[in-house]
């Protein structure tokens, strides 16, 4: 047997669907109108991961930071470091890195084929989710990468929020943890 609503009690149901749906598009609206930026510097106080990075760091020979950028304002941060194998520490990164720039300069060629993130941080909802999402498009479309594996923290967060995005744990290490994403 159905039950019949009164009208009034209806009416209030549908105008808070439209509300709610309203305030989500609202509060993810900013996406739409975002784009990738390479970024000479960020504010590394910033950064929960590794704060202790300094610019010069994720500046240096074969790193590069990206952010999200939406009206003048950068919502999401990403640091990238290009190599040829899957770094175990961020000490190792860094001489991954360095190697895979000076074989490349030597022979003419852009940077290492493994791109390693190894900090992402965002400043407002889904803006995480949408700097992995862009940057993976860049991937795609470059011609020397051929694989995203990211250098993450031993936290649960952190496995979390690569799960959720797709990515497959393919190493634990002492002090970090390598997640891949499929790029094909």
């Amino acid at each position: 047997m159905k039950k019949k609503f009164n009208p009034r009690i209806k009416a209030r149901l549908r105008k808070n669907r439209q509300v709610l749906s309203k305030n989500i598009d609202n509060f993810f609206g900013w996406v739409k109108g975002a784009k990738l930026v390479e970024l000479k510097e960020c504010n590394t106080d910033e950064d929960p991961v590794r704060p202790e990075l300094d610019n010069k760091f994720r500046t240096g020979y074969g790193r590069k930071i990206f952010g999200v950028e939406y009206k003048g304002e950068i919502h999401a941060v990403m640091c990238f470091a290009y190599t040829n194998e899957i770094p175990k520490s961020v000490e190792e990164l860094e001489k991954l890195s360095t190697d895979a720039f000076l074989q490349t300069a030597m022979r003419d060629q852009s940077g290492g084929q493994i791109a390693v993130a190894y900090t992402v941080w965002s400043k407002k909802k889904g803006g995480g989710k949408l700097i992995v999402k862009e940057v993976f498009k860049n991937i795609k479309k470059s011609n020397h990468l051929n694989r995203l594996v990211t250098l993450s923290p031993l936290t649960e967060m952190a496995t979390n929020f690569h799960e959720r995005n797709g990515a497959k744990l393919i190493q634990i290490n002492e002090t970090t943890q390598n997640f891949e994403y499929k790029v094909m």
